[in-house]
């Protein structure tokens, strides 16, 4: 899935009733998610994020914040850190509160940080916001396949009798979870996928 053309990103921008640069913001992210450390929080990743919140955007309270914080929230990513959400989050603030949305910052800069916890506390939003983060975990086998790759290569440097329990470990607490989805549109196009998906990854990690 190919990274939205700018004309996307200067409709938000104008949605949000931002002025100042906003081609720098554009290309600034544009390079971030181009880097060569990613191979799942890319530009495919933001790429179907967004399409999957076009086809959920009726259920946002604040359509244009929530777009804003999928834009922003892998924005910079280093796989050997605990802080990319902070950093990204602090990022989204910087350009909303430079151009005087102190407001729409703090809400865009909440729902970033949900990504981190994958928790609908953070407001109204955030469950969708979630949900459109996680849909990965219910596509079909071939994708989620392949978003497991990409995460592996991500911590190639992670040795495999660590990577894999580990990995395994955090699997395990999206499958725990009574509805992985919070929205209904998500649950019924994605829970049961995503189920699946996960208990095969799991036997995989632990040689099942």
């Amino acid at each position: 899935m190919n990274w939205p053309e700018q004309d996307r990103w200067l409709q938000l921008w104008q949605a949000a009733g931002l002025g100042g640069d906003a081609p720098a913001w554009y290309e600034k992210l544009t390079a971030a998610y181009a880097e060569p450390q990613r191979h799942y929080h890319n530009q495919q990743h933001i790429a179907e994020c967004l399409a999957e919140f076009d086809n959920a955007r009726h259920l946002a309270q604040d359509p244009a914040a929530v777009e804003l914080a999928l834009w922003f929230h892998d924005a910079v990513y280093d796989p050997k850190a605990g802080d990319n959400e902070e950093r990204s989050a602090a990022m989204a603030v910087n350009c909303l509160e430079g151009e005087g949305q102190s407001k729409l910052a703090a809400t865009v800069g909440r729902l970033v940080m949900a990504t981190k916890s994958h928790s609908i506390e953070a407001g109204p939003d955030a469950g969708l916001l979630v949900d459109v983060d996680l849909s990965i975990l219910g596509k079909d086998e071939a994708r989620f396949s392949e978003y497991e790759a990409q995460i592996r290569e991500e911590y190639r440097w992670v040795p495999g009798m660590v990577f894999k329990p580990k990995r395994a470990e955090i699997l395990q607490r999206f499958l725990d979870r009574r509805r992985i989805y919070t929205t209904d549109l998500f649950a019924a196009r994605y829970e049961a996928n995503a189920r699946r998906n996960l208990g095969n990854s799991i036997r995989k990690l632990k040689g099942v």
